[in-house]
């Protein structure tokens, strides 16, 4: 309890984040190697159009507690309930760029709003 009160809201959301990837059976972000097929989920702290090679994609970080990933549509330039604070569980190959993990085109499901 007292653990609780004195640690931050960044810390005790990044635990909240961790006990969710548990409990729906996903991957942590952190222990994802490169080519792996994974599932993860976590909350999407940005959501940018950053086109690539001239084509629009839609690249949004996700947070799970224990790292981050960039999870990229190519061809996208939106899609409806992709939005900054939202929970996704997301399935697809991670590859490495520039030294970050990525997650291109996943297959994913959006996560109920609140805590229901």
């Amino acid at each position: 309890m007292l653990d609780r009160l004195s640690s931050s809201q960044e810390d005790l959301e990044s635990e909240e984040l961790r006990e969710d990837a548990e409990t729906a059976g996903c991957t942590r972000i952190g222990d994802c190697q490169d080519r792996q097929i994974v599932t993860v989920t976590g909350t999407l702290r940005t959501v940018t159009l950053r086109p690539r090679a001239g084509v629009p994609a839609l690249e949004a970080e996700l947070f799970d507690g224990s790292g981050a990933l960039d999870v990229v549509w190519l061809g996208r330039r939106s899609i409806r309930g992709i939005e900054p604070g939202r929970k996704v569980i997301a399935s697809g190959r991670i590859s490495m760029s520039r030294g970050r993990r990525v997650l291109f085109n996943p297959k994913y499901e959006l996560r109920p709003l609140g805590r229901e």
